[in-house]
């Protein structure tokens, strides 16, 4: 029987009836609903891209090279940089802007080079071409290289924006007003939202108050401050190559050490049937991820040093992940009622290994540390 017409009526015993029900939408209508249904994904997947996928793109440094181009020897200025630029870090996305030249004009602070990873060669040819200018534009200079951080759809660092200013003047020639100057720079900081690190160089400065005066007011390191270019070299290295190796070798020492030792303290709890203590360590301890950090230093092999942190930070990692594995032994032993005397003896060496593994790293690092700029690094 045809029962298409039969809406709310059913005959037989075992029957089933669907009802189907159509609306007639005008085709403007359903166009409408189409734009808006593509609308809604499209702006779902950019929505995705930008929250997750984009930033796991991310550079891990990003750094502006802020070199003074006025009055003064600009060319041991440059030899610096283009010696040294060749060992920044592989992962490094780095920038180039150099300041010098009549107030209020628009050509005082020029960049050269925009942010990019893989683009230190296009760095030190571009410093090699940098012209002499006249005044020292400093504020506008530091301005300028803050703004570079923030166009749109740019993307932060994982870890650190910073900013390396070399510079032989210790004050903005264009205004004389040091408090003003200071102030213009901290308001474009905090209007850029986010956090820059700098780092200034200080070159035959004959007025080293000054520039000291402006690191405090920026609550930024001291300046270092250089009368030959040999020293000019070796602070930018420093800066360049070095503090990056100490940052983050000491990084992977202050998130995994902590977790070894709550795990000490967790399985000695175990003889007291404490099992929550040693679980919750244990979470602890695998949530400790390095990761980050150990590719950065894999990016950062331009000297031995920096080879040599490198590798220890490994096999930190690797050495963490064996006191979890005896650490998780002990745990199920310590369940099953069992004795613990043998996992015990294997979670001990396991903690003994990372302990003095861990000591030597941090001797390591502060010895290189002491051979920086202040003998602190």
């Amino acid at each position: 029987m045809d029962l298409r017409g039969a809406q709310g009526v059913i005959i037989g015993d075992n029957a089933r009836q669907w009802n189907t029900f159509w609306i007639e939408l005008p085709k403007s209508v359903r166009r409408l609903l189409i734009v808006l249904l593509v609308g809604v994904l499209v702006a779902g997947t950019g929505f995705v891209a930008v929250r997750w996928v984009i930033p796991m793109f991310a550079p891990i440094y990003k750094t502006t090279f802020l070199i003074d181009a006025a009055e003064g020897d600009l060319a041991s200025v440059t030899n610096a940089l283009t010696t040294v630029v060749g060992n920044s870090g592989e992962h490094d996305s780095q920038s180039l802007r150099s300041f010098g030249g009549e107030c209020g004009t628009d050509d005082n602070t020029t960049q050269l080079v925009g942010f990019g990873t893989g683009n230190r060669q296009e760095i030190a040819q571009a410093a090699r071409t940098v012209r002499q200018g006249a005044k020292a534009t400093l504020q506008r200079g530091i301005v300028e290289a803050v703004n570079d951080f923030t166009p749109p759809l740019s993307l932060k660092a994982k870890q650190v924006n910073r900013i390396i200013v070399v510079t032989r003047h210790g004050t903005d020639a264009c205004d004389p007003d040091d408090e003003f100057v200071q102030a213009q720079i901290r308001e474009r900081v905090a209007a850029a939202g986010l956090t820059v690190e700098f780092r200034f160089i200080g070159y035959q400065v004959r007025d080293e108050q000054r520039l000291r005066d402006l690191t405090t007011q920026l609550k930024t390191q001291a300046p270092t401050f250089t009368d030959t270019p040999e020293k000019l070299k070796d602070a930018l290295a420093w800066f360049t190559t070095i503090e990056p190796v100490l940052r983050s070798s000491q990084s992977v020492v202050n998130v995994l050490n902590p977790t070894v030792e709550k795990l000490n303290s967790a399985t000695a709890a175990l003889k007291d049937g404490r099992f929550d203590l040693a679980e919750s360590a244990l979470s602890e301890a695998r949530d400790a991820v390095v990761d980050i950090e150990i590719k950065d230093l894999d990016g950062r092999t331009g000297s031995a040093d920096a080879v040599r942190l490198r590798d220890m930070a490994v096999r930190l990692r690797t050495l963490q992940a064996a006191v979890i594995k005896a650490a998780d032994a002990l745990l199920d032993q310590a369940r099953s009622g069992r004795n613990l005397t043998e996992p015990l003896a294997v979670y001990t060496k396991a903690a003994e290994a990372y302990n003095a593994e861990a000591r030597e790293m941090t001797d390591v690092l502060t010895s290189l540390r002491a051979k920086g700029p202040g003998g602190t690094g």
